[in-house]
């Protein structure tokens, strides 16, 4: 459990820390906007696309094999992004170390829920869930301290001795285990393709949606040789396309289950309920928190020119609240059920953001987010890891590998969407808001277009550049904490739908089974 843990871990601390110094990336190779989202939703995205089809590999070929070239692989990308020199340089790094993640993720969820049963399996979750949370506390402030010591390539090397143990523990420790013999046999690759153009378009769609207009064009779009219609942003032709391939996806599936052929995404998996609101409930926390944590802080920095360390500091409070929460997870899912902790974790989350949200101003510090952060932090160590025990608890052994990447899928489908929408809402709010204040300043009209199209394609940074000129920079403050405010309001309305959700799941056939075994127990025990 510790190296599955920790191999999980892996990729929360990549994801935390890029967080935290996405800022110092914006400012040292020049990064606008689009690109900060992408070298975040870029590796949420590929690691999304490409769970299911090494969650399958794994069941066929072995679980440890695919999680020790898992690591591997997410070794190399880090090394790459290391030295990364541009934009799109890092941007493909990060790709790669989506590829990695996406071996390792399901690999992990599959051998939890192959080896452990009956009470064993809600602590087994549970430590799964704390020692996550605990890395993830860790991670912002190693790469955070790395970072304003030598720069934000330093928070890449942080992987590589991690990478080097674990390869190690699995092969010394981690059981192989693999889908029986029996049932279709294969990986679906047109089924993975659908799922990687799909996806890819979809997101790449909200992503630059701000940059060249939802429908009608902002800027000059070339398409080579072939033209394009004058007037029409590309945005909506790239999401029609994803939402048709990921149609054709569905379609694609049944047709090959019908026939007897292994499926990439097998659909009857939805008929189990807890695993189909599972996803969904899963997806839309996922929204809530990457785009949370991929927002404040470029607030930070852009109202305080905080450092990483600080950065760090600030969210802090939310990994300490998931590591505390994390732990007592399990054990009160032994006495209350998985799906009321869901629950119980994801009504701390909504009045958290909420609470944030209407606390935030232009003056606010990462003291003033802590104990909002803190508050959320112990509703994620609660949800996170139980949530993916009710999913998967009804999910039949030889189905592990696959129903644990659909898990892993949904999660990070939430995660690049998450960054891809609230940074969106972000990013358009900063430029409107700050348009809105200069209407009445006395600067010319050119002038106040270009300092808004600054700030917001800069994503906020550039308002530190305005400190020579007092009224141009208290006006940029505001408009952060306005962006960052309906930013957060965003999160929490996502995280209320997720909440209904979670009111729907029930406890598994094995929980209910145990359940009136105790009150069957508790029953002859009153009659003697």
């Amino acid at each position: 459990m510790v190296v599955i843990s920790l191999g999980v871990s892996l990729i929360v601390v990549d994801a935390t820390i890029v967080g935290v110094v996405l800022p110092q990336m914006v400012d040292g190779l020049g990064l606008t906007t689009s690109d900060a989202e992408w070298i975040n939703s870029v590796y949420a995205l590929v690691f999304a696309a490409l769970l299911i089809p090494f969650g399958r590999a794994g069941d066929l070929f072995g679980r440890r094999r695919m999680f020790v070239a898992g690591v591997a692989v997410f070794m190399l990308a880090s090394v790459l992004a290391a030295v990364a020199q541009s934009g799109p340089q890092l941007i493909g790094s990060r790709a790669l170390q989506g590829v990695g993640a996406s071996m390792i993720m399901p690999a992990t969820l599959a051998t939890v829920n192959a080896v452990f049963t009956g009470k064993e399996r809600a602590v087994a979750f549970g430590l799964w869930g704390s020692l996550i949370s605990g890395m993830a506390a860790l991670g912002p402030l190693a790469g955070g301290a790395l970072a304003t010591g030598g720069g934000w390539r330093w928070a890449f090397g942080i992987n590589l001795p991690l990478g080097v143990l674990l390869i190690v523990g699995a092969l010394a420790l981690m059981p192989e285990t693999r889908q029986p013999g029996n049932g279709p046999r294969g990986i679906d690759w047109p089924g993975g393709a659908l799922s990687v153009l799909g996806l890819g378009a979809v997101v790449c769609g909200l992503i630059e949606g701000p940059a060249y207009g939802w429908w009608t064009a902002t800027r000059q779009f070339e398409m080579g040789p072939f033209g394009w219609p004058s007037g029409l942003s590309p945005v909506p032709v790239v999401l029609a396309l994803g939402v048709t391939l990921l149609a054709a996806l569905v379609v694609v599936e049944r047709a090959r289950a019908a026939a007897g052929r292994s499926v990439m995404l097998d659909l009857s998996l939805f008929r189990i309920p807890n695993f189909r609101r599972g996803n969904l409930a899963a997806a839309l926390i996922n929204v809530g928190e990457l785009g949370l944590v991929f927002v404040l802080p470029l607030f930070l920095l852009g109202v305080h020119g905080t450092s990483p360390l600080q950065i760090s500091l600030a969210i802090l409070p939310l990994a300490i609240g998931a590591f505390l929460s994390g732990g007592y997870a399990g054990r009160l899912a032994n006495k209350r059920g998985p799906h009321r902790v869901v629950q119980i974790g994801m009504v701390l989350e909504v009045a958290a953001v909420v609470a944030l949200a209407l606390t935030i101003t232009a003056s606010t510090g990462g003291l003033g987010l802590a104990p909002w952060m803190l508050l959320y932090g112990l509703g994620l160590g609660l949800t996170s890891a139980q949530l993916t025990n009710v999913s998967l608890a009804d999910v039949p052994p030889a189905q592990a590998g696959q129903a644990s990447g659909t898990q892993s899928t949904a999660r990070q489908v939430g995660a690049a969407l998450g960054i891809a929408v609230i940074g969106t809402v972000f990013a358009t709010s900063l430029g409107h808001a700050m348009a809105g204040r200069l209407e009445e300043s006395g600067v010319p009209a050119e002038r106040r277009a270009a300092i808004a199209e600054q700030l917001r394609e800069s994503a906020g940074t550039y308002a530190r550049d305005l400190d020579g000129t007092p009224a141009l920079a208290v006006a940029a403050d505001e408009s952060l904490a306005t962006a960052a405010r309906r930013g957060a309001l965003t999160t929490a309305l996502i995280l209320a739908l997720g909440l209904g959700l979670s009111l729907r799941l029930r406890p598994s056939s094995d929980q209910h089974r145990r359940q009136s075994e105790l009150e069957s127990l508790s029953s002859h025990e009153n009659e003697r």
